[in-house]
């Protein structure tokens, strides 16, 4: 080769350099706009919801009498999902379809679940808010690809911007957030090109949400044990049990909606057939600590403190009012259960409480959503990195002996979790 077929080589790859490197900046600088925009939307729209349920919440503590308007609730929810035409909702299982399929988000979908989990609440159902948020900002992401004309591949990006943005704006926890949406659709692979964006409206959606007065949330832990042998065989123990009472969560809330439906087909009936049930179930027990969320029992949990059977009740409770159509979400009440197990298991096995409980978070919410990535982070951002090769063995523990069970039916498991082999199943 002389020197000038030398000089004409070079001068080709590098223009080809030039317009790769060109392509990435325009890329990027495309994917900050975007992030931008689905942060602020989502971030505003996932703050008011975030100062309503608040709200509602603190209403329904304060007046007592209100849980006796559940079934007229409930009555409002079906009614207002049969007037817009969304019977067939399929909750937090419509977005994630999305992510591997295409499907199409609608639009109303935002303002419904806004509406009727804020009712749910008001009213003392037994569920969370994160869900909620997923399918508010993956519809609202989903709208947005819309409006701007993206392909379907890149409006499949902005929908899990939504979801990183809303999960991050309503919790406090952008790490988590971000991870959560491009490793919870197909787990084993996970979408990396929605990196930057995901990242980007995480983060935009939880300073938006900050600076508008919600507040993130967060746990103290007031005793780390050593790493020792006995003890990690104890939480090795603790984590198993979590992995699977979190696949009994999964068994009983699937179960129990199609049980409902088989049993009262109709959903007015239906609907205040299971309201009967959370008012008796309340009375009976003497509380209401397992109406809405449970973030103040979840406290107590995390200071040592949890009836034993706090956790059974709560995913009776939980199954019943997502089953019978109530709206809201599935995190939270996993949160709930795993702090109450853990610290029951904390001061069974002789391990902090407070610790335990933590770890009980961790290891429901892994056995539930099949996120490992996702919980390690959560545990970061709720309860701080003293614990952290504890949570890495949680994570992991939970993971491997949660089988392929899960909250989403739509979520794909890629990878077998005992084998490097593809297998491509749903959960179950």
């Amino acid at each position: 080769m002389n020197i000038h077929t030398y000089g004409e080589k070079l001068k080709k790859e590098t223009k080809q350099r030039l317009n790769i490197m060109s392509g990435h900046i325009f890329t990027f600088v495309k994917w900050i706009i975007i992030a931008l925009i689905v942060g602020v939307v989502v971030g505003g729209f996932s703050t008011l919801f975030g100062h309503a349920m608040n709200y509602v919440t603190q209403f329904r503590q304060e007046n007592g009498f209100i849980l006796y308007l559940l079934p007229l609730g409930g009555i409002f929810i079906v009614a207002l999902y049969k007037l817009c035409n969304f019977e067939n909702d399929k909750g937090t299982n419509t977005v994630i379809s999305n992510l591997h399929a295409n499907d199409d988000i609608p639009l109303r979908q935002a303002p419904l679940i806004f509406l009727s989990t804020v009712v749910t609440h008001l009213c003392g159902g037994s569920a969370g808010r994160e869900g909620a948020a997923l399918q508010m900002g993956g519809s609202l992401g989903n709208g947005i690809g819309k409006l701007i004309r993206l392909d379907e591949n890149d409006k499949r990006m902005t929908v899990m911007c939504g979801m990183s943005a809303a999960f991050s704006a309503l919790f406090g926890t952008p790490m988590a957030a971000a991870i959560f949406s491009i490793e919870v659709g197909s787990v084993g692979i996970m979408y990396y090109s929605a990196l930057v964006p995901c990242v980007f409206a995480s983060v935009i959606a939880s300073r938006f949400a900050v600076n508008m007065g919600i507040r993130p949330e967060s746990f103290h832990i007031e005793l780390i044990p050593e790493m020792n042998v006995p003890n990690v065989l104890k939480i090795m123990a603790l984590c198993i049990i979590c992995a699977f009472v979190s696949c009994i969560f999964c068994i009983i809330l699937h179960e129990m909606g199609k049980l409902l439906r088989v049993v009262f087909k109709n959903g007015y009936v239906r609907i205040v057939a299971a309201s009967l049930v959370i008012i008796g179930a309340a009375k009976l027990l003497g509380t209401t600590d397992y109406m809405g969320a449970g973030i103040d029992v979840i406290e107590r949990a995390m200071e040592g403190d949890a009836a034993p059977y706090a956790f059974i009740v709560k995913i009776i409770l939980t199954a019943v009012t997502l089953g019978a159509g109530f709206k809201g979400g599935e995190i939270v009440p996993s949160f709930f259960i795993g702090a109450t197990l853990g610290c029951t298991l904390g001061n069974l096995f002789g391990i902090s409480p407070s610790f335990s409980a933590a770890l009980g978070m961790t290891s429901i919410f892994c056995g539930a959503t099949n996120c490992p990535l996702t919980s390690l982070l959560i545990s970061f951002e709720l309860f701080g990195y003293k614990g952290v090769l504890f949570f890495m063995m949680a994570a992991s523990i939970s993971f491997m002996m949660s089988g392929y069970y899960g909250l989403y039916a739509e979520q794909k498991i890629m990878y077998s979790k005992t084998k490097t082999q593809y297998i491509n199943k749903t959960t179950h």
